[in-house]
């Protein structure tokens, strides 16, 4: 590079350095002045936010508890043979419906038809003894006071009467018992239901007695029962309501769902409360009782149970994604003075319905923020908006927009 030319570089690089230094220079008021030197900007008040809110009402509910449970026979009945002999005739097919008294099996009842002949034909020649000792007690009192025969005489007359009396006594006793062991050689249903199978087949021989065998068994089909466990707190609570309006535990509705593809929902009611808490569990054992005439529901299946109160209550409900959790606490955003988000610590109860009750917090007329838990801060000013209102402006500025683009020219 020559020496003119380094020094015209020289010459432009100290004018850019002064034109940096006096553009400080001059800018410095300004930026003083925005620092506070100046007048002071205004600020804007924030916009109050439009958010849907739902006023707090009260909804008569019906609150229930759910449990689970086993059904069971409200009769259930063992056929044992009541006498001896071979099994002659089965009458039913396994798991077939009876009705109390019918026939079902057939011990070989010969033997017992012949002790029932036996015991008429004792019983008719007691009878006979009985009628001729009668007369000879007549003759022999009226006799004695003739003096005809001594009085040892008419006393033997008199003893041989009472003892004719006594044998057709036995002999009927023999033949009424000659007569149940025949009719038990006719094994019958002693109550309606289902039967199972016939454990003991034709031509097998079964004894009576304390090791007689199973024949065959019976349930009840028209009611049925469903034992659950009832926890104490919720005991307490169902038996301080039926206080309160003087009613009694059959008045506490019981539902009873059965899963058969679809959910299947029976209705009944408590029919007992057991006498005491288990300690070891702190529950205690219910039991309801449900109309069962088509027979679907049988001893042993388990289900689901809820139980509900003895009465309607009122009570606020909300939906679970307006309660918001802040660590132990639940709460709700509010409408509150000023129409600002106010913080409201809430209480929950049972669910109803894929809602949640709130025991506490609310109360009649407050106006709860609706999904509104990310979009709004205590003390934030809001415009509350009811539901409908929201769907009727929403439906207006879609019928806007749409007329919008129908005036529209296509190119």
């Amino acid at each position: 590079m020559s020496a003119g030319s380094k020094l015209k570089t020289a010459s432009v690089t100290v004018a850019l350095i002064g034109a940096v230094a006096a553009g400080g220079y001059f800018a410095k008021p300004y930026l003083v002045g925005s620092m506070g030197a100046g007048p002071a900007v205004a600020q804007t008040a924030p916009q109050a936010m439009p958010v849907k809110v739902a006023p707090v009402e009260t909804q008569q509910i019906r609150l229930w508890s759910e449990f689970s449970g086993r059904l069971s026979a409200i009769d259930q009945v063992e056929l044992r043979p009541q006498v001896s002999g071979t099994i002659q005739e089965v009458r039913f097919e396994d798991g077939q419906m009876v009705q109390k008294g019918d026939v079902l099996m057939v011990i070989d009842p010969r033997p017992y038809e012949a002790a029932v002949a036996e015991a008429k034909a004792e019983l008719n020649a007691a009878g006979h003894t009985l009628r001729l000792a009668k007369k000879q007690r007549v003759r022999a009192e009226q006799l004695v006071k003739k003096g005809h025969v001594s009085k040892a005489v008419r006393d033997q007359r008199v003893s041989d009467h009472t003892v004719a009396v006594s044998r057709v006594n036995s002999a009927k006793a023999q033949l009424i018992q000659a007569e149940i062991n025949l009719n038990y050689a006719y094994v019958k249903a002693p109550i309606s239901g289902r039967l199972s199978r016939a454990e003991i087949t034709v031509g097998n021989l079964v004894e009576a007695g304390p090791n007689a065998p199973v024949l065959t068994s019976i349930v009840s089909t028209d009611e049925i029962y469903a034992d659950f466990d009832v926890d104490e707190r919720n005991y307490l609570r169902y038996v301080h309501e039926l206080t309160k309006v003087g009613g009694a535990v059959s008045e506490l509705p019981v539902e009873l769902t059965i899963d058969v593809g679809e959910l299947r929902v029976y209705k009944g009611h408590i029919h007992s409360f057991d006498n005491q808490i288990d300690p070891a569990t702190g529950t205690i054992r219910a039991r309801a009782i449900f109309s069962n005439e088509s027979g679907s529901l049988l001893p042993g299946m388990f289900a689901e149970l809820r139980l509900g109160g003895s009465d309607v209550e009122d009570l606020v409900l909300l939906n679970p994604g307006d309660i918001g959790t802040d660590q132990d606490r639940k709460f709700v955003y509010v409408v509150g003075e000023g129409s600002t988000v106010e913080y409201r610590e809430v209480a929950l109860g049972a669910s109803v319905e894929g809602k949640r009750v709130i025991t506490r917090g609310l109360a009649q007329g407050d106006q709860v923020i609706l999904g509104g838990l990310m979009k709004v801060r205590p003390g934030v000013p809001v415009t509350p908006i009811l539901p409908e209102t929201a769907q009727t402006a929403e439906t207006t500025q879609l019928s806007a927009t749409a007329d919008t683009a129908k005036a529209e020219p296509s190119n």
